[in-house]
């Protein structure tokens, strides 16, 4: 099914996606958005980094920033256009939330709001609550960081482009022709990461995608650069704080997941 953009309210557009893969040019709305996949996991790409969700969460984008959004495998893909005075006290960067099950059952009932003729006063105390409950989730540490050092940034996308590559940071210094201090202090000032940090996360990001095609814990953890299924589970639990399995739960559609 095509992209299909249908009026819950007033103030809120509900876009509906349901396809194997979709990529979306980069772009903006004059709108905010909350960017969810019922099924699947959805990579967004603005000036400032990546965030890369599965099915529990969500990405908020703010008015007028520019992104791209692709899907990895099948994909059903929701997101809420939100007028700007309907969004106000939300974040103003680009930020990844928890789904809960009552946001999401609200963003469900939004979407099927849009479908049928509607009651405007129950649509819009759907719509307060849907925003209540989103201001109070806590944010995720599921992005990556662009640098807008320009060498840095090159830099950055030749790391990203092989994440099975290794790199000391006196390689890193070296490639940008620093000494190993001045690296360090640049990388954490355009990324807010230490270059470790920075590098474990591109590897987790890239293992959410990987999962959602439903590959197996030993193909993903060698892709990302580990030695084995348990080091890269140990990694991901550090990270997110649970398993790969966990954390995906029933959505989880690929096999061999530990």
């Amino acid at each position: 099914m095509g992209m299909l953009g249908r009026t819950a309210t007033d103030r809120i557009t509900v876009v509906s996606q349901d396809a194997h893969r979709f990529v979306r040019a980069r772009h903006a709305h004059p709108q905010a958005q909350l960017i969810y996949a019922i099924g699947g996991v959805v990579s967004v790409t603005a000036p400032a980094g990546t965030w890369v969700v599965p099915p529990s969460r969500a990405v908020w984008v703010p008015a007028g920033i520019e992104h791209e959004t692709k899907s990895y495998a099948t994909v059903q893909f929701r997101a809420l256009l939100i007028d700007p005075a309907e969004a106000k006290g939300l974040p103003d960067a680009c930020a990844v939330v928890e789904v809960t099950p009552l946001l999401r059952e609200l963003i469900l009932r939004l979407a099927a709001l849009a479908e049928t003729p509607r009651d405007v006063e129950f649509s819009c105390a759907v719509t307060r609550l849907l925003l209540l409950e989103l201001a109070f989730l806590p944010v995720e540490p599921l992005n990556l960081p662009t640098p807008q050092h320009m060498q840095l940034a090159r830099f950055c996308d030749w790391i990203q482009s092989d994440p099975v590559r290794a790199v000391s940071l006196e390689e890193a210094a070296s490639a940008l022709h620093m000494s190993r201090s001045s690296f360090m202090r640049l990388f954490r000032r355009e990324t807010g990461l230490s270059f470790a940090h920075w590098r474990q996360q591109a590897r987790l990001l890239h293992a959410l995608s990987l999962l959602a095609e439903g590959q197996s814990i030993l193909n993903v953890a060698l892709a990302c650069g580990y030695d084995s299924p348990s080091a890269f589970s140990a990694m991901f639990r550090r990270s997110l704080g649970r398993s790969p399995s966990e954390y995906f739960g029933n959505f989880a559609g690929g096999q061999g997941r530990s």
